[in-house]
């Protein structure tokens, strides 16, 4: 079998694929995407870096392609849709950028304190200013962490050894798992108003982007610091240049960006900003580390020996996959339904499998709610290999029951979230084409297609409510391509859920809950 390295990759990575007879490696580093759409028929695996944009057009000429791993932990690069599409399965390495990643996190937090590099830059240019870079002390400070996942952790456990107080905000995260790392968990508006410092390690979604922006630094304290080495988009970059100039943040460090390179950026126009060229995972022993990671995990993929930190398919043989998909798609799709409808730290998941789904091993479907559920905050950092460990870490119960009991379908996967603040019931089933519906939503039954971009209204049944929807759609340019609606009783409370063609702007979100009978509306991406 043939494999494919488009990018940069550590020798003790190559010599785990090379050292295997069976297989024939190929380094053929910055290849335009026309000469990737001719070559890759040959290939049996693809592993790239993130310089190789791994696209539809590709993943479309790829008839042998079996594999493509990323070495390192984000997807921006590869289209994992089209290659799920495909049969192709995509993985990662989430761990190995894990400690690098926390360190600069904290090099920057000292940087900033301590004006090192602002202070280095003068003392170059012959200066010798000690009045102007007197810094503080990162200790008796608080530390506001915003996402407790693998680097979070490590960055909390850091600065606790600097003394300073950790504040941390993370919806999966229960108390008493947050106690027992020594930190304070909080809502994301009060570690903005109490947090010294504040550093980001969430993913890049529809929900985060642009998470930081004008009015959370209104929430600030005066003179805050701030570190992103997370994402590009999570910060609104000129409200925070604004924010440095007005002196509401006293400092910034930021090692990714929106546009990468910035090119002409306020942000680097700033003295108070540091910047590095997005180096978080930017060490031997990191670089080293993913690259074994996805070499082992291509390897044994193609040889028949697993497959781990798969994003899009989960460790089943074949042709049980076969059978399994349809359901274990439903399952991922409930898992996310429920997240985003959801409030507060998720405590509990009860599964209930019902009629012919019963005839399958349930274990996969259990496997692939978890990781739908968990997927909307995680993004690549959960698949179907870590997503039961990462639950159970994050103190989150999960239970399974079965009955043969058909009750109004032949098939039925219920599924119950039980938070700290808010209890939601799930139902879905196959029809008789394997095509998935919701067909419950709490005490509401509807029937709609959970895929792409859907909008949850909550409303009062009342006459003129949907020609509101559909006026302020339309406006709006936001097509509608399936509308279904659930209630109780005539006049009484009603949701009306539809499948849109396309993103709903926060702007239209808002005006529809300002709409009259229109109680709430939530945007849910499956």
């Amino acid at each position: 079998m043939k494999i494919l390295v488009s990018d940069p990759l550590s020798e003790e990575g190559l010599k785990i694929l090379r050292e295997e007879k069976s297989l024939q490696v190929d380094v053929k580093l910055k290849q335009p995407e026309d000469v990737l759409k001719e070559i890759i028929k040959d290939y049996d695996a693809l592993l790239v870096r993130s310089e190789t944009k791994v696209t539809a057009a590709i993943i479309e000429k790829a008839d042998k392609l079996k594999v493509i791993g990323r070495a390192g932990v984000g997807l921006d690069n590869v289209d994992v849709e089209a290659a799920t599409k495909k049969g192709i399965i995509v993985m990662n390495a989430p761990e190995g950028n894990t400690i690098s990643t926390a360190e600069h996190t904290l090099s920057l937090i000292l940087a900033l304190s301590r004006n090192i590099a602002q202070a280095n830059a003068s003392l170059k240019q012959g200066e010798w200013n000690r009045k102007k870079f007197m810094g503080v002390e990162l200790y008796g400070k608080s530390l506001g962490v915003v996402g407790l996942g693998r680097i979070g952790k490590e960055v909390a456990k850091r600065a606790l050894s600097f003394g300073m107080k950790v504040l941390a905000y993370d919806p999966y995260l229960p108390e008493d798992k947050a106690r027992q790392l020594g930190v304070e968990l909080v809502e994301l508006q009060e570690l903005f108003r109490q947090a010294d410092y504040i550093t980001l390690h969430v993913p890049l979604t529809e929900d985060t982007k642009n998470m930081i922006s004008e009015k959370e630094f209104g929430l600030m304290k005066k003179g805050v610091r701030l570190v992103n080495c997370a994402r590009g988009g999570l910060i609104d970059e000129s409200a925070l240049a604004k924010a440095v100039e007005n002196g509401i943040v006293q400092g910034a460090a930021i090692d990714v960006f929106e546009k990468e390179p910035p090119g002409d950026n306020p942000l680097l126009k700033l003295e108070k900003v540091i910047v590095t060229p997005h180096l978080g995972a930017s060490t031997e022993e990191a670089q080293i580390n993913v690259s074994i990671d996805i070499a082992r995990q291509v390897k044994d993929a193609l040889l028949g020996a697993g497959v781990r930190n798969a994003v899009n398919f989960p460790c089943v043989e074949g042709q049980l996959l076969n059978l399994l998909k349809p359901y274990i798609d439903l399952a991922e799709k409930l898992g996310a339904l429920e997240t985003q409808i959801s409030e507060g730290h998720i405590k509990e998941v009860k599964i209930k499998y019902t009629g012919e789904v019963l005839n399958c091993d349930t274990q996969p479907l259990t496997v692939a709610l978890i990781k739908g559920m968990l997927t909307p905050i995680l993004q690549e950092t959960v698949n179907f290999v870590n997503a039961p460990l990462i639950a159970k870490e994050r103190g989150i119960k999960v239970s399974e029951t079965k009955t043969a009991e058909a009750e109004d379908f032949a098939n039925l996967v219920s599924v119950e979230v039980i938070t700290d603040k808010s209890r939601n019931v799930v139902l879905g089933t196959l029809l008789a084409n394997n095509s998935p519906r919701i067909v419950r939503i709490n005490e509401f039954y509807v029937e709609a297609i959970p895929a792409g971009h859907m909008l949850l209204l909550h409303n009062w049944d009342k006459p003129g409510v949907v020609g509101n929807i559909g006026t302020i759609l339309g406006e709006n340019k936001i097509n509608i391509a399936g509308m279904t609606f659930g209630r109780k009783k005539p006049g009484g409370r009603a949701i009306t859920l539809l499948n849109v063609d396309s993103a709903v702007p926060e702007a239209v979100i808002k005006q529809l809950k300002s709409t009259e009978n229109i109680l709430d509306a939530k945007l849910i991406k499956l």
